[in-house]
């Protein structure tokens, strides 16, 4: 009967070496946990990111096309003007 008590001693040991492993082990998930969800975060924001650089070149692929436009409109109202001018130069040197 002398082996019960350590035999209790033992389980009592082993017992504490497992929860202490337990204690760590709970420790590092935690750690795992925070850092994942710091990872999901990251993903959030790299896709906020691509979605506004989507928008963006969708921005400027309109205002290049209003570029062009405005750029046409300004080569017409030019030609037109230079038109004008030599009407009137023509017209004062005929009167």
């Amino acid at each position: 009967m002398a082996e019960a008590p350590d035999n209790q001693e033992n389980i009592d040991v082993a017992l504490k070496r497992l929860e202490s492993a337990i204690d760590r082990l709970e420790g590092r998930l935690d750690g795992l946990f925070e850092r994942l969800d710091g990872h999901r975060g990251h993903q959030k924001e790299a896709e906020a990111l691509r979605k506004d650089r989507a928008r963006l070149a969708g921005d400027l692929d309109a205002a290049k096309a209003r570029e062009k436009e405005l750029q046409r409109l300004a080569d017409e109202a030019s030609e037109a003007l230079g038109a004008a001018i030599s009407e009137v130069r023509e017209a004062l040197g005929k009167v």
